[in-house]
């Protein structure tokens, strides 16, 4: 008999893919079927508001993973200055900006994170056993829920994370650092690129960029006619998948705001838009695949 898996806001899938390859039977539970063409999740799905579930059901589960929404937590750690005004507006220091539809307590912005804990307490309650739980989202959360036990890039882990996890081929958050720099001195110099070009704006980055072959042309979604430059996501979806371990290259506000980008064109509903998070989203193969054979032996002990 297969262990169990429970994968909580599974979206496409990117912690069951792992959990199928190691031979688990992996159960997902979303709001919202996450399905783009031939994407979508690979597992047993649910649709169930993770909020509503009660841990006492996964009693006979060997591992619960989660990657609770980023979306405001990624865009409070972003230098803006409304950015910065909601999270002091959170902190009760400050008023929330006008138009502002956001969590309006730090409990209920982490209410989602929080849930998966709640579960996970529940579950090994009604087991009679610790069921081991591992928790996926970004930097920017640790502010609000405390320091991550480990990060495979931009990746950040709570929970049961094993003391030994696999490292990342690249951690960089800005591509390109170091890149084609050399000393003034040196006959290959280039003037004005500094050793971190993250650091010289848009144009810099894109010409590295460029060189370096990470651009992709313009695609299409649906057959909509428009297209979409959202700094290649299909090739950044594939540098993740690679073990790269970045959720985004590029700056914040290239992502959110950019020429051209999907989120920069599109609105916050929109397929197009809801596609590509998800992707990006998505947990890599090696990092989801490596917990789950770190926790398989636990799991035929517990079936």
């Amino acid at each position: 008999m297969k262990p169990l898996a429970i994968d909580l806001f599974c979206g496409l899938g990117g912690w069951t893919e792992g959990l199928l390859a190691e031979g688990y039977h992996a159960r997902g539970f979303d709001i919202e079927a996450h399905e783009y063409g031939e994407e979508k999740y690979p597992g047993e799905l649910i649709l169930a508001d993770v909020m509503t579930l009660h841990g006492s059901q996964f009693a006979d589960a060997a591992l619960i993973v989660a990657s609770p929404p980023c979306q405001e937590f990624s865009y409070m750690a972003m230098p803006w200055s409304r950015a910065k005004q909601i999270a002091r507006a959170l902190h009760g220091e400050d008023e929330f900006p006008p138009r502002y539809t956001g969590s309006r307590t730090i409990a209920e912005l982490t209410a989602l994170f929080d849930a998966s804990f709640r579960i996970q307490r529940e579950a090994s309650d009604a087991a009679g056993h610790h069921i081991p739980l591992v928790v996926e989202n970004v930097r920017g959360a640790v502010p609000w829920v405390g320091r991550a036990q480990w990060n495979f890039g931009s990746y950040y882990l709570w929970g049961d994370v094993p003391a030994l996890m696999p490292a990342t081929l690249a951690a960089t958050k800005v591509p390109g650092v170091g890149a084609g720099w050399k000393h003034p001195d040196h006959p290959d110099h280039r003037p004005g690129l500094a050793f971190n070009p993250g650091a010289q704006g848009a144009r810099v980055r894109a010409e590295l960029e460029e060189a370096a072959g990470r651009k992709n042309p313009g695609f299409r979604f649906d057959g909509s006619g428009k297209s979409f430059q959202s700094e290649s996501v299909a090739r950044h979806v594939a540098e993740i998948h690679a073990g790269d371990g970045r959720k985004q290259k590029g700056s914040g506000r290239e992502w959110f705001a950019g020429p051209g980008t999907i989120s920069g064109t599109t609105g916050s509903k929109s397929p197009a838009r809801k596609a590509a998070s998800a992707r990006i989203a998505k947990v890599p193969l090696p990092l989801s695949q490596w917990i789950a054979r770190t926790y398989r032996p636990v799991a035929e002990r517990t079936a």
